[in-house]
């Protein structure tokens, strides 16, 4: 049935599961990312030569081997960096052992990323210097390090990390949420700074025209930021683009922000094309007009930001476990849950007698503590022993 309904969709989005997925994510986070992070993370360093016997560097293999670094996953993992001509592997041995790493670690990183050692020393103390700008102390660096050493280690921009790192401390951001960015969104860093302030510009300029307060603003980007970095990795263009597509479809200013506050910046990963398919599909589905779909959307922003083929496949998936359109409709924030957890959920649930099919989808739908608070509830009720206040009470003589 649904797919008749879905017929032609392109599936231009995949979820918050989307385009910040497609470059990623992990922490799938990356919407749109710049060409230079679209290319190779390493792409040989100016100062290395490829090695024109296509062998690898006995020197590098030794200086390896002595200090317990595993040769065969680096042959299994790049083994490119092996056929160097110049590698600094004592160097920056040398510099991760002062920063505090002991031996398993520095072997740890080596192995997790080769090319470190195609960096040269002066590049890996100039990032040294400039990682200690938003770490407490040398022992976090070379925890974060050994954790996300690829983002360390990338210095090809070098000039742009350390103007970026300045410009989110003067924009209010906390040194650990910058470190959180350096690892886990490290692109971003990758922009010239005057993109990142145009897009933080853009933002700040929409809040205010929505009918946000100046108070409040700044608190408001920092919270954006915070949950949804790569919102930086979008233009200026598509942020306005987007947020006129809501207006033009009836949300209020005010039901804009609301939905800016839910969607936690990830409407800016989406366009026009994609959020009209979807509510298309939603509206066919529901039977409903452009209000009545306002209303839900502002319940499950899911509706919005989901593409067609992944609400189609959630839809069919409810609806074979015997639970209705109307049921979805009333309830529709089920659709934020992928079929496996529905099903799962579904399962713990029967177990204690409860049929789903028979009551609303709120004790189905929510977080995982949502679900651990509503199945508790169920439990207990199920549970509690049946007093009958006129029953008579028995005394032992």
């Amino acid at each position: 049935m649904l797919r008749g309904v879905a017929h032609g969709a392109k599936d231009t989005f995949t979820l918050l599961l989307t385009r910040s997925q497609r470059c990623n994510p992990g922490l799938n986070f990356s919407p749109g990312c710049p060409e230079a992070a679209n290319r190779s993370f390493l792409i040989h360093s100016t100062y290395t030569t490829d090695s024109k016997s296509g062998e690898e560097n006995t020197k590098t293999i030794e200086s390896l081997y002595s200090l317990s670094v595993d040769i065969r996953k680096i042959r299994g993992l790049k083994e490119w960096v092996l056929l160097q001509d110049v590698a600094y592997v004592k160097e920056i041995a040398g510099i991760l052992r002062e920063m505090g790493a002991d031996e398993s670690t520095v072997a740890n990183i080596l192995e997790r990323c080769p090319e470190a050692i195609l960096r040269t020393p002066a590049e890996v103390n100039s990032q040294r210097a400039l990682w200690q700008l938003v770490c407490q102390n040398e022992n976090q660096l070379i925890k974060l390090i050994e954790q996300f050493p690829e983002s360390f280690f990338t210095t090809k921009y070098h000039q742009n990390q350390k103007a970026n790192i300045v410009f989110f401390q003067e924009l209010g951001l906390k040194n650990n949420i910058i470190t959180r960015f350096l690892t886990s969104a490290p692109n971003i860093f990758y922009n010239p700074v005057a993109k990142n302030k145009d897009v933080i510009e853009t933002l700040q300029r929409s809040y205010l025209n929505l009918g946000g307060s100046e108070a409040n603003m700044k608190i408001w980007i920092l919270k954006l930021l915070s949950q949804n970095p790569f919102i930086l990795l979008n233009t200026s263009t598509i942020i306005e683009e987007n947020l006129e597509f809501l207006q033009k479809n009836y949300f209020t200013d005010h039901e804009v922000l609301q939905l800016l506050a839910k969607l936690k910046g990830f409407i800016f990963q989406l366009n026009s094309a994609a959020m009209q398919e979807s509510m298309l599909f939603s509206k066919k589905v529901f039977k409903c007009s452009d209000q009545e779909l306002k209303q839900l959307v502002l319940k499950c922003p899911a509706l919005l930001y989901y593409s067609v083929p992944v609400l189609e496949e959630r839809l069919e998936g409810l609806l074979k476990e015997g639970i209705s359109v109307a049921q979805i409709r009333e309830t529709p924030m089920v659709l934020e849950l992928t079929t496996q957890i529905v099903q799962y959920r579904i399962k713990k649930l029967s177990a204690l007698g409860y049929d789903i099919r028979n009551g609303n989808l709120e004790s189905l739908s929510g977080t995982k503590k949502d679900f651990e608070v509503s199945y508790g509830k169920i439990q207990a009720k199920k549970e509690r022993p049946i007093f009958n206040p006129v029953a008579p009470i028995h005394i032992e003589d």
